[in-house]
Formats: C-alpha cells, sequence, structure tokens
C-alpha cells in the first residue's frame, strides 16, 4: 500500500556531544508521537543514531510534525537542525504499529535515498511524489529562509511570538517594551513566517 514517509536526521551531527545530542533528539521524537498519535500510522522511530523515521496516512499531518519539530527547536534551544524527506510511497509489508522497524518497501529505499542525496545540497526539506511536491517544495525554501534567519539570541523571542502571537502580550510575558517588541516581531518576519505555513497547510489540506 501506499503511505507518507517521513525521514528526518540531524544535520552535522558528527559536530555535537553525542549524550546531549541523543537525550534531547529523543525527547523531540516523543512530544510528536505523543501530540500526533492519532495521525500516526507507525510512530517516529530513530533508526539509527541521528535519524528517524515514521509513517502516515494523511500528508497534512505530516506536514504538521514538521512544523512542530521545527518550533519544538527553536522553543527548546534544542540547539540543531534537522533535514527531512517526505516521500508518498509504496510498504509492502504490515505497518508496525508500535515502532517504524521492520518494514520493507520501494518507499521506504526510495525515501533514505533521498534522505542521503538531500545532503549534498543546502535544502533541509523535501517532498517526493506528492501532486504538490512542486510547490510545497518552492514554499520549503521560504520556511527555511525564514526559520534559519533566527539565530540563537532570537529564541525566546520567537518562541514568544509563536506562543502568544500580539507583540503586547509578548512585551508583557518577557517584562519588555512594547514598542522594541513591535520592532523584533517585523524584523524578525514573523506575520510572514506565518502566513507561509498557512499557505502551505491550505497545500497539504486539500490533498485527500
Amino acid at each position: 500500500m501506499m503511505y507518507y514517509i517521513l525521514m528526518a536526521d540531524i544535520v552535522d551531527s558528527s559536530d555535537y556531544s553525542s549524550g546531549p545530542l541523543m537525550d534531547e533528539f529523543k525527547q523531540l521524537v516523543k512530544i510528536v508521537n505523543r501530540e500526533f498519535d492519532d495521525s500516526i500510522e507507525s510512530p517516529m522511530t530513530i533508526t539509527l543514531g541521528d535519524e528517524f523515521q515514521g509513517i502516515m496516512g494523511d500528508m497534512s499531518a505530516a506536514v504538521d510534525i514538521i512544523f512542530r519539530l521545527e518550533e519544538l527547536i527553536v522553543e527548546r534551544a534544542s540547539g540543531f537542525k534537522l533535514r527531512y524527506v517526505l516521500l508518498y510511497g509504496e510498504i509492502e509489508t504490515p505497518i508496525e504499529k508500535k515502532h517504524a522497524h521492520g518494514m520493507l518497501g520501494k518507499g521506504l529505499t526510495e525515501a533514505r535515498n533521498r534522505l542521503s542525496e538531500l545532503k549534498k545540497t543546502f535544502n533541509r526539506f523535501e517532498t517526493v511524489s506528492l501532486t504538490v511536491s512542486d510547490r510545497l517544495n518552492k514554499l520549503f525554501v521560504l520556511f527555511q529562509h525564514f526559520v534559519d534567519s533566527w539565530h540563537e539570541k532570537d529564541r525566546q523571542v520567537v518562541a514568544a511570538f509563536l506562543k502568544y502571537g500580539d507583540y503586547k502580550m509578548v512585551a508583557k510575558k518577557l517584562k519588555k517594551d512594547p514598542s522594541t517588541m513591535w520592532r523584533r516581531e517585523r524584523s524578525l518576519a514573523i506575520a510572514e513566517y506565518l502566513v507561509c505555513k498557512e499557505l502551505m497547510k491550505e497545500l497539504t489540506d486539500a490533498v485527500h
């Protein structure tokens, strides 16, 4: 049968200390598996030290998981970035419901090959064999531009805007000057980032 296969790995994982890195990576995977339990066919499972795979029956849910992971990395100051391949492909063996191990299929093989090829580029996102892949990949270029423009010093402010929205509320929560937060909202392109996400959601929600 055909499924949405999501694979991801840590960019430049060899540059990090393996202990703290793996602990944080495991926590991210645990959070998305819990929050998206109803949408997952086979849970995100760490298959190698720095890589996971999971199976979804719905493309919109897979993209939501990517959004959530990216925002969790900002919120938690995880200190690393992930590279993703989302591929609609064939899995020939029964779906493992408890963990994404022990399954075979052309889709899994192609997704892993694509993830390996993606390492040769500057892109962190690729969708393959989907009816909207061309448009979605272009939007992911914009999405990556926004996310990767946020530096470590921006993390707390970005996370607050994603949580509270209004700059006055952000200023109150962070005990900052409202006019400063108004300027920060614009310099961090929060509104543009949210529009990009909205367009991606409209595109993926239309696919059944």
